[in-house]
């Protein structure tokens, strides 16, 4: 019932920024808790950022002051701001959404981050 896609992911120089947006399909974005994580080959999915049901934000704190959250309604899309990036942040980018007391997620997108 409930859809979430990535996209926005690509090639970006060290020190660049790159906008990535997650697309909901069956649920209006501004009444939900929604947020991104990204995860490595081999490693531990990291928690980056969420907006909560009531617009509370929260970072964590490898991006706070970085990278920004933000509902856009007119598109019903959660996108992630990235600014300043480094090599480090090199990762599958996903989003979720929760609902009824569920977790949902998209796909995921790839950033490549490099001189």
């Amino acid at each position: 019932q409930v859809q979430l896609v990535e996209s926005g992911g690509g090639l970006v120089q060290v020190g660049g920024t790159l906008t990535l947006s997650c697309v909901v399909r069956g649920i209006v974005v501004s009444r939900q808790t929604m947020g991104w994580y990204r995860q490595t080959p081999g490693t531990q999915r990291e928690w980056l950022a969420t907006i909560t049901n009531d617009d509370t934000i929260l970072y964590g704190d490898s991006v706070k002051g970085r990278f920004t959250i933000a509902r856009n309604h007119a598109n019903n899309t959660v996108d992630l701001q990235m600014n300043r990036l480094k090599r480090s942040d090199t990762a599958v980018y996903s989003c979720f959404v929760d609902m009824w007391g569920t977790r949902s997620w998209g796909q995921g997108t790839q950033v490549t981050v490099s001189s």
